[in-house]
């Protein structure tokens, strides 16, 4: 039968051009790149077409997708009181702004899907605080003075505006510190949880959970203590091993259960020099069996120590929560390399579900922190000046991964070198994405190798790449 309508036809004729086009999409990839000298921070370049042709490159990076490793929550940074405090500072439609860039996927947004809030005061607040403060002397087992006010005017107001960009974005809480009144030092910093506040405690943060989201704000997860084995800042509270899993197998995993809460308890939360913390709790059937898995900072140990982890006990996540990723001196670089190869690709190739950086925003004088042991070096990925907003290589290095790289994506296999670290990962949708960063001087040329096809690359010594691909 002859089809003569004319709208038929014309239809037809935009079904095939259209099918052209997505097969010569099909066989590109896009690639959005960093500098070290800044002539591109993550800027989109022209597509690069695979070819059938063999190569020649020196070094060819196979992905292969048939391999799969851990899937992806997300990757961000901490949005600590004093970031929230500059943020809801600014004029609404900058702020607008400025959130939609992080948060939205979008154009040359970024897409930031995990977020790490302070339960309580951070040493990246204006002053050291818990939401149920006493004055020296007096206790409050019951809670009845649990309040979230300080948070009310900064915290939970930027949530929300993050929540209507991205309602399903992860958020982590971690506590810097008990109330004063339940430790042995009566002090916000320093000091141990006394174990007749353990239910207390626990209860303490199953109140912090529910109150948030009475406010619209889901905690995914939340670590036990930040940092215990660090009584130096302000807040702190030392916690060891065994105090932890005695914490959680007498009070904070029962209370959990009994309030019926989904949210992870992930445990340690602390450098990577000290798996055995880890593994002590893991190693322990009674608490192992309400903790969801671990939290690994990088201030000391390396960052291969997590593979130790996973393999000891596979049926556990392991989570990268924390490291300051800061601008160098010469203002004129972005020393993208280095981050992207310890936290984007270091994190996820030993086995992370996410990796968050320290922390969203500062001023220009890094503030605010408290006193007796708030970080006075900590940038923000965003500085806040005057209203005008600059960014660091702490917000690129987060960029390269999270606006390709959306939860429900998997890891999957690649061959890397000391000269290309990299890591690949397929996404929901089922595209390909591919981390590089050249860790040399020199420029370095190199192929992708993916079912039979071969893309030709280039990177300048020192600079970072994605690189995706149906």
């Amino acid at each position: 039968m002859k089809i003569t309508n004319k709208r038929v036809l014309a239809w037809l004729a935009v079904c095939i051009l259209h099918l052209g086009t997505v097969r010569a999409q099909s066989n590109e990839a896009s690639v959005w790149l960093t500098n070290p000298d800044k002539t591109a921070l993550f800027a989109q370049q022209h597509n690069i077409a695979f070819t059938k042709s063999g190569s020649n490159a020196p070094t060819i990076i196979k992905v292969d997708e048939t391999e799969k490793y851990q899937p992806i929550d997300g990757f961000g940074f901490a949005l600590t009181g004093g970031s929230a405090m500059h943020i809801i500072r600014m004029d609404a439609a900058a702020r607008a702004a400025l959130l939609k860039e992080l948060f939205a996927t979008n154009g040359t947004n970024i897409g930031v899907s995990y977020l790490r809030v302070s339960i309580g005061s951070s040493d990246l607040n204006d002053h050291a605080f818990s939401y149920d403060d006493l004055p020296a002397g007096q206790t409050d087992p019951e809670l009845r003075k649990f309040n979230l006010g300080e948070d009310k005017t900064d915290v939970i107001p930027v949530l929300k505006e993050i929540l209507a960009i991205n309602p399903k974005i992860k958020i982590l809480g971690s506590p810097w510190s008990a109330p004063a009144w339940m430790k042995d030092n009566n002090d916000t910093r320093g000091g141990s949880l006394k174990p007749e506040y353990y239910d207390a405690y626990a209860r303490y943060l199953v109140k912090y959970i529910k109150e948030m989201k009475a406010h619209g704000i889901v905690i995914d997860a939340i670590t036990v203590q930040n940092e215990p084995l660090n009584p130096k800042n302000n807040p702190s509270m030392y916690m060891d091993a065994p105090q932890q899993t005695d914490f959680i197998k007498r009070a904070l995993g029962p209370a959990f259960r009994k309030a019926g809460l989904k949210t992870k308890i992930i445990i340690y939360d602390h450098n990577c020099d000290r798996p055995d913390y880890a593994l002590t709790i893991l190693n322990d059937p009674e608490g192992a069996k309400y903790v969801d898995g671990s939290g690994f900072h990088l201030y000391g140990g390396t960052i291969d120590t997590l593979t130790s982890v996973h393999n000891a006990h596979p049926e556990k996540n392991l989570y990268f929560t924390e490291q300051m990723v800061i601008d160098g001196r010469d203002k004129s670089k972005c020393n993208i390399s280095s981050p992207v190869k310890r936290l984007i690709i270091g994190a996820t190739r030993n086995w992370c579900r996410n990796v968050l950086e320290w922390n969203l925003a500062a001023d220009e004088h890094n503030q605010p922190h408290t006193d007796r042991g708030g970080c006075p070096m900590c940038q923000g990925a965003v500085t806040i000046d005057s209203g005008k907003t600059y960014r660091s290589v702490a917000y690129y290095a987060i960029a390269h991964a999270s606006k390709f790289v959306r939860p429900g994506s998997y890891r999957i296999a690649s061959n890397t070198s000391d000269v290309l670290p990299n890591v690949a990962f397929i996404t929901p949708d089922k595209k390909k994405v591919l981390i590089v960063t050249n860790t040399s001087a020199e420029v370095q040329a190199f192929d992708i190798a993916y079912k039979g096809r071969v893309l030709h690359a280039r990177l300048n010594g020192g600079a970072a790449a994605t690189y995706v691909w149906q």
